[in-house]
């Protein structure tokens, strides 16, 4: 759905019932992807970043992504232990504990990492930002007000519900966990939230070497 914006800015609403799942090659979860760029690359993996939602319904290894920094982030579920080595076989080096919702782990993409329940399946948010190709950033906003944020791209996902975003202005807009809004910027935009909710704010810029090109307007999902 499209949405107007009083600062020209673009942009989109992304229900996340919409979502189609993808099962894990492994059968340990599925994923939703929320957002990524490029989009239609001749590869799945060929992005510059990606933001999705995973559901992991059992332990396991996770896949492995060279050159790829990783922001993963429990949104849902009694906890998540993410164990991380330094080669396959090799005993954890460290331990990342998600033992709360909105509690994150960063670690790189090429990292040994196998996932433990503390307690049944859960939810994670998932951001992965390529090395030299992108810069990402996530907050988490768990009180109303005004704030102004600069990036190419901004995502602002319901991690928890119900809240509701503004944009430069514009009306509110009303999200359920797993909603997300994503706006196509290029400069400042305030936001303003609202409700008893939490926000995922991810902001995000393409590094082009040597051009200050900005990703085209992303292609509108259907209400």
């Amino acid at each position: 759905m499209s949405l107007s914006s009083e600062s020209g800015a673009s942009v989109a609403l992304l229900r996340g019932a919409d979502l189609a799942p993808a099962l894990w090659k492994n059968g340990g979860g599925t994923t939703r992807e929320i957002a990524a760029w490029p989009t239609g690359g001749p590869s799945p993996d060929g992005f510059a970043w990606r933001a999705s939602l995973a559901d992991i319904a059992r332990a396991g290894p996770f896949s492995r992504f060279a050159g790829v920094d990783r922001t993963l982030m429990l949104t849902d579920g009694a906890g998540l232990l993410l164990d991380e080595a330094q080669a396959e076989g090799h005993a954890p080096r460290a331990t990342h504990t998600l033992a709360h919702a909105l509690e994150a782990a960063r670690f790189a993409g090429e990292s040994v990492i196998d996932a433990r329940l503390v307690a049944g399946p859960v939810r994670v948010f998932n951001l992965m930002v390529r090395r030299g190709a992108a810069r990402g950033a996530l907050q988490t906003w768990r009180t109303a007000g005004r704030r102004n944020v600069r990036a190419q791209t901004v995502l602002l996902h319901a991690a928890q519900g119900p809240v509701e975003a503004s944009v430069t202005g514009a009306a509110f807009v009303a999200l359920a966990p797993g909603d997300t809004l994503r706006v196509e910027a290029g400069q400042g935009i305030d936001i303003e939230s609202r409700g008893p909710g939490a926000l995922l704010v991810v902001t995000l810029d393409i590094v082009f070497p040597g051009d200050r090109r900005t990703p085209p307007e992303p292609a509108r999902s259907r209400a």
